[in-house]
């Protein structure tokens, strides 16, 4: 698997659903301070298939004669998908036609052109299967129910679904349900900062671990800093709960002390939730090197209707430690504290709670030294 933050790639649902449209929005946002190259990705199933690009008969897919060819676009005054892009400001627009079987073949021959680290907008779907983009969006049409099959296969991957629209008349340019201005380009990155606050819990004891865990280095750095930076990026405001504020004071970010120390885990949610600047709280402990942002955007989506968002393991095991939290909850929480409780799961019943299947990738907590020990062996890029 390619893993490319510098790519931004935009699937599509079905049929002109208005992703060059989107496409085409965002290489104008950004290409006035930085070269955005722009990639179209034509994938074939079968040599004698549908072509997906123009339909049966088009003949576009029927004269590849290799595995894959990489065309660049030199005119901009045409209605081609890949003259749009070239006309909203992209430096240089590349289209790919590939096999299915050889799209990590026709991926590095395109990065042998562009570079590794260039910054690009991708319209694809199923280069999403060889590739880890910074993001991954797919449009949908806002009457659309049934998808392609090449949606399908990647809609899991999905950091956003973006809806798109008609406007208000006839003919009007075709809206979608998402501010572009969420999206952002950290140092060659790609990012959707969500309007909601990311809470790092860092004052927790580590007795299984015969050490302070939010200080083990993870690829160089201390734990908690490493998470820190993990979220930062995505979220309109970062917050750390702890009661040692001068200790964590190198992060730079605002250190939230409990109300009422040696309450444990939940009067630092609870705390750390009133001094939120949003309604959203994405609230994780300090022992989770990893972040999976495209799960944690999906318990964000998931929070409508519901006061705590909390994944599920396939062992029946909840994890309130990495969760979605409204303020809303705040009421049960205290209600909790107040009555002298200090079980997280003792809030569920007074509040909404939705619940969402975690999926087995990248979900590691540390809680002893050895549990540590084999996240460095794991990981080639972890300090050992």
């Amino acid at each position: 698997m390619f893993k490319l933050d510098g790519m931004l790639m935009i699937g599509s649902a079905g049929r002109k659903t208005g992703k060059t449209e989107l496409a085409c929005a965002l290489i104008r946002k950004f290409s006035k301070d930085r070269d955005i190259t722009g990639i179209k990705v034509t994938t074939i199933e079968e040599r004698d298939g549908q072509c997906p690009r123009g339909g049966q008969g088009c003949g576009v897919c029927s004269s590849l004669d290799d595995d894959f060819c990489i065309t660049e676009e030199t005119e901009s005054n045409s209605d081609k998908d890949t003259a749009r892009l070239l006309a909203a400001g992209a430096s240089r627009v590349f289209w790919l036609r590939v096999m299915k079987t050889h799209l990590k073949q026709g991926l590095t021959a395109l990065l042998d052109i562009i570079g590794p680290d260039a910054v690009s907008i991708c319209e694809s779907n199923s280069l999403r299967l060889v590739v880890e983009p910074g993001l991954f969006l797919i449009v949908k049409g806002q009457e659309q129910e049934v998808w392609k099959n090449s949606a399908r296969q990647t809609r899991k991957y999905a950091d956003r679904i973006v809806v798109s629209g008609q406007g208000d008349h006839t003919g009007s340019p075709l809206r979608f349900d998402f501010d572009l201005e969420q999206i952002k380009l950290s140092d060659k990155k790609w990012v959707i900062q969500e309007k909601a606050t990311a809470i790092i819990l860092a004052g927790g004891g580590s007795g299984r671990m015969d050490a302070d865990k939010s200080m083990l280095p993870i690829k160089g750095k201390p734990m908690v800093e490493h998470i820190c930076e993990q979220l930062c990026d995505s979220f309109e405001q970062t917050l750390v709960s702890a009661n040692e504020a001068d200790k964590l004071a190198f992060l730079g970010f605002e250190v939230i002390r409990d109300k009422i120390p040696g309450q444990g885990p939940l009067m630092g949610i609870a705390s750390a939730l009133e001094a939120s600047a949003n309604e959203l709280n994405f609230v994780t402990a300090c022992d989770i090197p990893h972040i999976d942002l495209t799960y944690v955007r999906r318990m964000l989506a998931e929070a409508e209707g519901a006061d705590i968002v909390i994944p599920t393991t396939g062992d029946k095991r909840y994890e309130p430690l990495f969760a979605v939290y409204r303020k809303s909850a705040l009421k049960a929480i205290n209600e909790v504290l107040s009555s002298g409780g200090r079980k997280i799961s003792d809030v569920f019943a007074r509040c909404r709670v939705k619940y969402i299947e975690m999926e087995a990738r990248g979900f590691t907590n540390l809680n002893t030294i050895t549990e540590y020990e084999e996240f460095q062996k794991k990981y080639d890029d972890c300090v050992r």
